[in-house]
C-alpha cells in the first residue's frame, strides 16, 4: 500500500465492523426498556454508548470527522423527519398549525435573540458565536419529547402544537444556524427574513406536491408484493427532502411535509409501512446519537460544563416561556397548556447535529460551541424528561387515554377491482359490542370473516364484536374509501356514530 493512500475495505474489515455494530444496536435495543422506565428520553442512552466507545471510554475509539458526522446525521434526521411525518394525525394537527407556524417562526426569533444575548454577556462569546449557539439550540426534538409524554395523555391540542412545532421549526434553525456560520458579515435581518420565507414557501409546496402525487399513485396502483409499499413510501419521502434541498428550499420542510400527506392518505398496507418507518426512525436515531457520543471529547468539556448551563437556564426558564407565552397571545390557551408547553421545549437531536456545521465552516472556536450544545443538552434532558409527566399531572392535563384509532390493513386486489380490510378491534375502540349489522357499512363492502380466540368463522349479522377480534372486510373498489371511513366512524362513535363521521 502507497503512503498516504487509505486501506480498502476487507472482507475481514467488514465482519469485523458488522459485528461491533450489531452488538450496539442490541446494547440500544436493551437500553430502551431502561429508559422507559426511568422516564429518561433514549438519546442520551445512546449518547452514553457512543461516549463509552470512544476515545475516553473502554472502545478507546478514536472519531473526530465532524464533515462525516454532520452528513451522517442529516441523513438520519430525513428519516427521522419522516417517520414523524407518517405519525402525524392531520384531525389533530390541523387546529394546531396556526399556533405551531407561529412558535416555529416569531418563537424562533424570540429564543435566539433572548439565548444569543446571554451568551454574548453572561459568557463573553462573540456575536457570531453566540448568535449560532441562540439558533442552534432553539430547536426542539419530537422524538424526545413523547418519548418522555407517551405515557401521559394530554389534550389533542397541546399534543398537536408540541407535535407540529418540532416538525416545522428545524427549518427556520437550520437556515439561520447555516447563516451564522458562513464566512463575511452576517447579511440584515430583513434579506435574512425574505430567504428564510422564501426556502420555507419552496420546501411546502414542492413537499405537499410531492406527497399528494405519491399517495394517488400508491393508491391506484397495485404493486406485485406488500414488502414494497413501505419501501415506496420512505423513497417518497426522501425525494421530497432532495427535491426540496436542490430547488434551494426546505429540504426538512418538504420531507415532513410529504410524509403527514402519506400518514393521512389511507395507503394500502399502511400498518406494515408504518411499522417499516418506526424501525428505520429508531436505527436512525441509534446510529446518529452513537456517532454524535463518539465526536465528542469528554475530557475537553470540563471548562464548558458552566457556561452550559448557565445557557441552559436562560433557555429554559426565560426564553422558552418567552417564545411560548408572547407567540401564543393570540390563541386561547389556558396558563396551564403555556406552562406544560414551556417546560416540554426538550432539546435532542437536532442541536447537537447543528452544531456540527460551524466545525465544518471553519468558525472560530465551534469545538466550544458543539461542547457547551452537548452539556446543555445531557444536562436539561436529565432534568426536565423525567418531570415532564409530573408536570403534566400538576397542572390537571393528563386526560383519559381516547378510543385507540383502528389499524386498518388495505390490500388491493387489482384484477378483481376491489380490496380486502383487515382490522383488529382494540381496547379503547368503541366497535366492542356493536353488532355486525350495526356497523352499517356501505353497499358493496361486507365483514366476511372474524377471527376470535384464534378460531375464524363467517359472522352472522347479529354477531357481537368483542375487543380483540380480527375481521376481514371485503369492499368492492368504488365504495372502499367510504366503507374504511365508516369502520374507524364505529371504532371511535360506536354504534351510533354518524354516517361516514366520527360522531361521539
Amino acid at each position: 500500500m502507497r503512503a498516504g493512500r487509505i486501506r480498502p475495505l476487507t472482507v475481514h474489515d467488514l465482519n469485523q465492523l458488522l459485528l461491533v455494530c450489531s452488538l450496539v444496536l442490541l446494547i440500544a435495543v436493551a437500553a430502551v426498556r431502561i429508559s422507559s422506565r426511568s422516564g429518561l428520553p433514549s438519546l442520551l442512552v445512546y449518547l452514553g454508548i457512543g461516549v463509552a466507545i470512544g476515545q475516553d471510554g473502554i472502545g478507546n475509539v478514536s472519531f473526530n470527522n465532524a464533515e462525516l458526522t454532520q452528513v451522517i446525521g442529516y441523513a438520519a434526521l430525513v428519516v427521522i423527519l419522516a417517520e414523524g411525518g407518517l405519525g402525524t394525525k392531520w384531525k389533530e394537527i390541523k387546529p394546531a398549525l396556526p399556533a405551531a407556524a407561529v412558535l416555529s417562526t416569531v418563537g424562533v426569533a424570540v429564543s435566539v435573540g433572548i439565548t444569543a444575548a446571554a451568551a454574548h454577556y453572561l459568557i463573553g462569546l462573540e456575536w457570531r458565536q453566540a448568535l449560532i449557539i441562540g439558533a442552534v439550540v432553539s430547536s426542539t426534538d419530537a422524538a424526545a419529547v413523547f418519548s418522555v409524554l407517551r405515557k401521559v395523555p394530554l389534550p389533542s391540542r397541546v399534543n398537536g402544537i408540541l407535535e407540529a412545532e418540532s416538525g416545522f421549526n428545524d427549518a427556520p434553525v437550520v437556515i439561520l444556524v447555516v447563516a451564522f456560520s458562513t464566512a463575511g458579515p452576517i447579511e440584515h435581518w430583513y434579506v435574512l427574513i425574505g430567504e428564510i420565507a422564501l426556502e420555507l414557501a419552496i420546501g411546502a409546496t414542492i413537499g405537499v406536491a410531492v406527497g399528494v402525487i405519491g399517495a394517488y399513485t400508491l393508491r391506484h396502483v397495485a404493486l406485485p408484493a406488500s414488502g414494497l409499499y413501505p419501501i415506496a413510501v420512505m423513497a417518497i419521502a426522501v425525494t421530497a427532502y432532495a427535491a426540496g434541498a436542490l430547488a434551494h428550499g426546505s429540504g426538512f420542510l418538504a420531507v415532513y411535509l410529504a410524509s403527514m400527506v402519506l400518514g393521512n392518505a389511507r395507503l394500502p398496507h399502511w400498518p406494515a409501512t408504518r411499522g417499516f418507518a418506526e424501525g428505520l426512525g429508531w436505527l436512525a436515531q441509534i446510529g446518529m446519537f452513537v456517532l454524535l457520543g463518539l465526536l465528542v471529547t469528554p475530557h475537553d468539556l470540563a471548562d464548558d460544563i458552566v457556561p452550559a448551563i448557565i445557557i441552559g437556564l436562560v433557555l429554559t426558564a426565560v426564553a422558552r416561556p418567552l417564545e411560548v407565552f408572547v407567540s401564543l397571545l393570540p390563541f386561547r390557551m389556558s396558563w396551564q397548556e403555556k406552562a406544560l408547553m414551556s417546560w416540554a421545549g426538550l432539546r435532542g437531536a437536532v442541536p447537537i447535529i447543528l452544531a456540527t456545521i460551524p466545525m465544518v465552516n471553519g468558525v472560530e472556536d465551534s469545538r466550544r460551541i458543539f461542547n457547551i450544545v452537548f452539556v446543555l443538552v445531557v444536562v436539561y434532558t436529565l432534568v426536565q424528561g423525567p418531570t415532564l409527566p409530573w408536570l403534566a399531572r400538576k397542572l390537571r392535563l393528563g386526560e383519559d387515554a381516547e378510543a385507540a384509532d383502528l389499524g386498518i390493513e388495505s390490500a388491493p386486489l387489482e384484477q378483481l377491482r376491489g380490496h380486502l380490510l383487515s382490522l383488529t378491534i382494540l381496547k379503547g375502540s368503541r366497535m366492542h359490542g356493536v353488532e355486525v349489522a350495526e356497523l352499517r357499512l356501505p353497499a358493496g363492502s361486507a365483514v366476511t370473516l372474524v377471527v376470535r380466540d384464534g378460531k375464524s368463522f363467517v359472522p352472522l349479522p347479529t354477531t357481537v364484536l368483542r375487543r380483540g377480534d380480527d375481521l376481514l372486510v371485503v369492499a368492492t373498489d368504488p365504495v372502499r374509501d367510504a366503507a374504511e371511513a365508516r369502520l374507524r366512524a364505529v371504532g371511535q362513535g360506536g354504534k351510533l356514530a354518524g354516517w361516514l363521521g366520527t360522531g361521539r
